[in-house]
């Protein structure tokens, strides 16, 4: 108790010892109570924050990659849909080249019809003409013998001088008819 004495010691000082005394034990409330409040309220409120923000951080972490995903596969979607596209471009050309084609056969084959056909047509023409031609010939033959002799044939001569003319007409009209027919081609 020698602190005690007011010669020397904490009354020295200017402190009064009732007074530190119950400040010191209102302090101690003091600090329990805001422990008590601290553990009761600000903890789990700091605790629910904490939690909020690691599920928000989750929760982006979580956007990112489904982001990434999502990217991903939109990527693949658009390879696959260029691919797609690129096959989609080469069956039109093949389909287009193979169209082509078969209206080139088919125009080949119509001109190749028409030719023939035109080929006939003449060959049908060139023998009418040479059957006209016979005619004509034998009929002259007939006019120029007419003349000669100065009588008309009748229907059995005529048709004697005819074929004795026709039958004449090959060997010479042959060389004839060859060279007409190379004209013609």
């Amino acid at each position: 108790m020698v602190f005690l004495a007011e010669d020397g010691g904490i009354g020295a000082l200017g402190i009064n010892l009732p007074s530190l005394i119950a400040q010191l034990i209102n302090f101690t409330i003091l600090l329990i109570v805001l422990g008590w409040a601290f553990k009761r309220f600000v903890f789990p409120m700091l605790d629910e924050r904490r939690r909020r923000i690691q599920e928000g951080l989750e929760a982006e972490d979580r956007a990112k990659q489904r982001l990434a995903d999502t990217e991903t596969e939109s990527a693949a979607e658009l390879e696959k849909a260029r691919q797609d596209g690129q096959a989609l471009i080469g069956q039109a050309q093949q389909m287009s080249t193979r169209i082509q084609e078969e209206a080139r056969q088919s125009a080949r084959a119509e001109a190749e019809t028409l030719l023939e056909r035109a080929r006939s047509e003449i060959q049908l023409e060139r023998d009418a003409a040479i059957a006209d031609l016979r005619r004509e010939f034998a009929d002259l033959t007939i006019t120029a013998a007419e003349r000669v002799i100065r009588r008309s044939l009748d229907a059995k001569a005529h048709s004697d001088l005819i074929e004795e003319v026709l039958a004449e007409a090959p060997q010479g009209g042959t060389a004839q008819d060859g060279d007409t027919g190379g004209g013609q081609s």
